[in-house]
């Protein structure tokens, strides 16, 4: 209904379009918690004044003065929200440890949803605004629905002014070939989550939930299963919020370009989560000097930005040293100079085979830290892989039932990887399904949702 409504009553206006997209995001978020949607339309009215401001201000010390004030009123409900009790906890922890016990309160907080990802768009608006690369728009439902744009507005992907503020200025006309793209990435998104990540998850709940209970083996696989886990959720929404944003007229930045495929850590990196690490590289990284300078200042700006990186994740050490681990991981690659080695190739040859895998492997530990509850939990569970207790498999995995998961789960990672490895060689931003591909799919999509209750994307809690 909201479709024929976009397209067929309100398509001779552009502004009435828009004006329902905003309308339709703020409903979508209030339908999370109604409680928060009047901090995305104050973050949205700051901003916008802000950066409206600033364009006529030509004075330089003016022109900080009114970034800072977004930078310090984003920020602040960032840190309120999301990491207040963790400072609070942090430095009672600090102080007991010489021995000094302090009393403090922590306060019933409730993280809003997408917090993270819509402070992040707004301020990469005011900031583009400040060095001049974008002109500040003067119409308040373009840049609300730009900030609130509902396919992309609780994980991301992070977009830029730039990119995507500019269409809500264009006249929209329905593309088919377009709509239909589109269409298959929601089928491709959703087979990644409710057949991949949800059927990974029944399991890497047990392992990680169970510890010492599972043999070295069943402890590596439960990582792995993680990693596609996570994977399969994460980039799974992305591909669903890609997928409606067409449906709409709209294109949004590719968030994920196969990742598992990579063959160093750098790789990575421009493979994972780019909306987010594009964002660090142009506002953090950069800025802080690169890899300009000496060898020790370019060591300190990754070990940074990842750190930084990290902790955007959530409000927790694990999070911290998560992203240290990356940090360390790149820094042979940044000191022999070969961090940028694949950076205009895309197909893989069979010699590159071990160097994906020593890569899978390396990102396979550093997730354990992501999704352990915490760091003693997280070097528990290194110890017990790097134990070789070679016990008996656990019982679970003997019924009928759970063999039959576990079949799936071998299948759709296997499907994942082949679509996956085509695209790659075929040098495709995105897998490419025909329409016989995305019938079956769909119909195993329907299939695995009779007999399972889908779990929430992960990274709605970031």
């Amino acid at each position: 209904m909201v479709f024929a409504l976009y397209w067929f009553v309100l398509k001779p206006s552009l502004n009435r379009q828009n004006l329902f997209v905003v309308l339709a995001s703020y409903v979508f978020y209030a339908w999370w918690d109604y409680r928060f949607l009047a901090l995305i339309v104050l973050s949205t009215l700051v901003d916008f004044v802000v950066a409206k401001l600033m364009h006529r201000e030509t004075t330089q010390t003016r022109r900080k003065i009114l970034l800072l004030v977004s930078l310090c009123f984003n920020l602040g409900l960032l840190v309120f929200f999301k990491y207040y009790n963790f400072f609070i906890s942090s430095w009672v922890d600090a102080w007991q440890l010489i021995g000094v016990s302090m009393q403090t309160t922590t306060l019933q907080i409730i993280l809003p949803v997408g917090i993270s990802f819509y402070t992040f768009q707004t301020l990469s608006y005011t900031i583009d605004v400040y060095r001049k690369n974008i002109e500040p728009t003067s119409n308040f439902i373009q840049f609300a629905a730009f900030v609130s744009f509902f396919p992309q507005l609780v994980a991301g992907p992070i977009e830029r002014a730039s990119q995507l503020l500019p269409q809500f200025s264009q006249k929209r006309v329905f593309n088919s070939e377009f709509a239909i793209s589109g269409f298959y990435l929601i089928i491709w998104g959703l087979f990644k989550k409710v057949v991949v990540a949800d059927n990974c998850a029944f399991f890497v709940n047990q392992i990680f939930d169970g510890g010492g209970a599972y043999t070295s083996l069943e402890l590596f696989l439960g990582a792995v299963l993680f990693g596609f886990q996570i994977y399969g959720d994460f980039s799974g929404y992305s591909d669903i919020a890609i997928g409606v944003a067409r449906l709409f007229g709209f294109s949004l930045m590719t968030n994920f370009s196969f990742p598992y495929f990579s063959r160093d850590i750098a790789e990575f990196w421009r493979r994972w989560h780019i909306s987010l690490s594009t964002w660090f590289r142009d506002y953090l990284y950069i800025p802080l000097g690169g890899s300009r300078g000496n060898t020790w200042q370019g060591i300190r700006n990754v070990f940074i930005v990842f750190l930084v990186s990290g902790f955007w994740h959530g409000a927790n050490w694990t999070f911290v040293i998560w992203g240290g681990i990356h940090a360390l991981l790149f820094l042979p690659l940044l000191l022999i100079k070969v961090h940028r080695k694949y950076l205009e190739t895309t197909r893989i040859s069979l010699g590159q085979l071990p160097f994906i895998l020593f890569t899978f492997v390396l990102v396979t530990f550093a997730w354990i830290f992501f999704r352990a509850d915490n760091a003693s939990m997280a070097m528990q569970y290194i110890q017990d892989i790097f134990s070789f207790n070679s016990g008996s498999v656990a019982t679970f995995y003997k019924t009928p039932k759970m063999l039959l998961f576990s079949a799936i789960i071998v299948i759709s990672i296997s499907i994942l990887l082949l679509f996956e490895f085509l695209a790659v060689q075929k040098n495709k931003k995105e897998v490419v399904l025909t329409t016989y591909t995305a019938v079956c799919i769909a119909m195993l999509i329907c299939f695995m949702g009779v007999f399972k209750n889908p779990s929430e994307f992960i990274y709605f809690q970031f």
